[in-house]
């Protein structure tokens, strides 16, 4: 069966490990799914993450982080544009996310960044989610 939001489907499987206390959690891989988890190394809400080679398609490894108390470091993870509705943001109405306690990840004609890096360069585009 054809998924509709492979990016949506990741973000839940992220959010149910997290949920669960799983170290680990797979994803069929993607280049753009890439490029959002390395926004989410890069910013502190994952470990990291591996692509792993499989047949018919490679998966992706990502390890997820947690405090000492055992908190998951996500604490919510929000998809934001759809297939079905696009959300488009310029660098000036890219939104702070908590207060700029989160990050807006965007995908810009520039590739993915974080919010705070996308205002810096002055460059708007699809705004993928929101983490916090």
């Amino acid at each position: 069966m054809a998924m509709t939001d492979p990016v949506a489907d990741l973000l839940t499987r992220i959010r149910n490990a997290q949920t669960a206390n799983h170290e680990f959690v797979t994803a069929p891989a993607s280049r753009f799914k890439e490029a959002i988890l390395k926004v989410l190394v890069s910013e502190g809400y994952i470990s990291g993450f591996e692509r792993l080679p499989q047949k018919p398609q490679d998966e992706l490894k990502v390890k997820l982080k947690y405090n000492s108390d055992g908190n998951a470091a996500i604490l919510g993870l929000q998809r934001e544009s759809t297939p079905g509705r696009r959300v488009y943001v310029n660098s000036g109405t890219i939104p702070h996310v908590r207060h700029g306690l989160g990050v807006a990840i965007v995908s810009t004609s520039r590739g993915v960044m974080a919010d705070h890096l996308a205002r810096e360069a002055g460059v708007g585009g699809e705004l993928i989610c929101t983490v916090w």
